[in-house]
């Protein structure tokens, strides 16, 4: 299904100014759809005057739909339907006497023009399922006026508003609560959903006939609600604006649509979604993730204070090979260090790794007279991991870019000279992370295997690889001919 911009530049002369302009008609066409309980499709005239495409389409959440297919991409020529052709022409808004009958259903069709800077760039065509229609409430009353009163301002340029409005992801709909505002920011009618919301902030009796900034201001205490400012523009209906206003016991958020169907302003309708438990989810949320932060950081100090004390006890032992063993340990719960504190940093349980990376191997070259003079270079990117396997994959990278200093250079002297080039490239293909170390030391001793093998940081990389991230470890010799090469190949959450 093409999008609005390909068919506006394939098919029509219109600019950016006016593509701006149905995007944020489009933005709010589902109120329009709701409050006139009809299909909305609009119409693209083109460029070469044969005719119109549909360049979007909205179906009611109020009512029953009158379109079964989906029009959009669809091309009408010129003379197949009068009331397009007579609404692009005059720039009056066209109603059918008669209702059009498709699969069974009678439809009644209206034709509104799209009026922009004194031009018509595009036709909205309103069709009603007349199967659902009935004796209105006066509830459905109020809706078709509004409704009425939005299509006269679309068809003389004052809908949608230009500029920007402080949006909310979670913006009322037309169901949510519906209030129609009088020229003096009275309550003309209030749905019983309206209703509903404002009880919850506090309110007794009907809202009809009571300005609804001052019910508003005295049922929100000051500091729960917006600037005076912002609630007398959207509370009075004078700005096209949203906002959201509290209590202790409930939070709302507030839409206003200034109505000008001639031009001056009569009213406005407002909208109000109840979000109390919304946001009592989102501060549950907020909570949740600062106390896994905290967790992290308590973790990390943890591991700090047990990598201190082991470090410690190495000093005190005369053992060279028992130093070496508490050394490798610091080094390993180092590691895991490394991962919680950049977890206590971070908004969610996801970790970019490039920067652990970039920590484990200066802490490895930062240990020991070898391991100060091997340079180690990053390629590629590791990217966004999970908590679990940026975990293991820390200690992976710690085990093998170690043994890679320690064997691979044993004959580095102390001159202060680089020793060599360490050098781990990181790639995500198809769902999988590609992950190589390569060495230009020694390269690894003859007959080696890594089934056999002993060593315990080997042992620890293999049970890593293989169990906890499910993949595949190979050792062999570096692509140059001299050194080793070390490859892991992991599947991505």
């Amino acid at each position: 299904m093409p999008s609005l911009i390909e068919l506006v530049r394939a098919h029509t002369d219109l600019d950016d100014h006016d593509l701006a302009w149905l995007h944020r008609l489009m933005a709010d066409w589902q109120i329009i759809a709701d409050l006139s309980f009809a299909d909305l499709v609009l119409w693209l005239p083109d460029r070469d005057g044969g005719g119109f495409w549909a360049g979007g389409q909205m179906r009611p959440t109020t009512g029953p739909t009158a379109l079964a297919d989906d029009l959009v991409g669809t091309f009408v020529p010129s003379g197949r339907r009068r009331m397009l052709d007579e609404a692009h022409a005059t720039g009056r808004l066209v109603r059918e006497g008669d209702p059009e009958w498709r699969d069974d259903v009678p439809v009644r069709v209206e034709v509104i023009p799209v009026r922009r800077a004194g031009r018509i760039i595009a036709l909205v065509a309103r069709n009603t399922n007349l199967l659902g229609v009935r004796t209105p409430s006066r509830l459905e009353l109020s809706y078709l006026q509004t409704a009425a009163d939005l299509t006269q301002m679309i068809a003389g340029g004052w809908f949608p508003y230009e500029g920007q409005r402080s949006d909310h992801a979670d913006s009322p709909r037309v169901g949510d609560g519906f209030l129609r505002l009088d020229l003096a920011g009275r309550v003309a009618y209030a749905s019983p959903n309206a209703l509903s919301v404002y009880r919850r902030l506090g309110l007794h009796g009907d809202m009809t006939n009571l300005v609804l900034a001052d019910l508003t201001r005295e049922l929100v205490p000051p500091r729960r609600r917006p600037d005076e400012e912002t609630l007398s523009a959207v509370l009075g209906g004078r700005t096209d604006r949203d906002t959201e206003i509290a209590t202790e016991e409930a939070a709302l958020i507030v839409r206003s649509i200034p109505l000008r169907p001639h031009g001056e302003r009569i009213g406005a309708v407002v909208l109000l979604r109840d979000v109390t438990d919304l946001r009592r989810r989102d501060r549950e949320l907020v909570t949740k993730d600062a106390t896994i932060r905290e967790i992290h950081h308590r973790v990390k100090n943890n591991l700090q204070t047990v990598a201190a004390l082991l470090r410690l006890q190495a000093r005190r032992i005369g053992q060279p090979e028992a130093r070496a063993a508490l050394e490798e340990a610091v080094r390993r719960v180092g590691s895991i260090a490394i991962v919680h504190e950049t977890l206590s940093q971070a908004v969610e349980e996801n970790v970019e790794f490039d920067d652990v990376a970039d920590r484990l191997c200066r802490m490895v070259t930062d240990v020991g007279a070898v391991g100060g003079r091997v340079q180690i270079v990053r390629e590629g990117s590791f990217g966004v991991l999970s908590s679990e396997t940026a975990t293991a994959l820390s200690m992976v990278l710690t085990e093998i870019v170690q043994n890679a200093v320690e064997h691979g250079y044993p004959q580095a002297d102390d001159s202060g000279e680089s020793a060599g080039r360490i050098l781990v490239t990181a790639n995500r293909i198809v769902g999988r992370l590609h992950v190589s170390v390569e060495d230009d030391g020694v390269g690894l001793p003859p007959g080696f295997e890594l089934d056999s093998t002993t060593s315990l940081g080997l042992s620890i990389v293999r049970t890593l690889v293989e169990s906890e991230l499910a993949g595949i470890l190979e050792m062999g010799a570096a692509r140059s001919g001299d050194g080793a090469r070390v490859q892991v190949d992991v599947p991505l959450d």
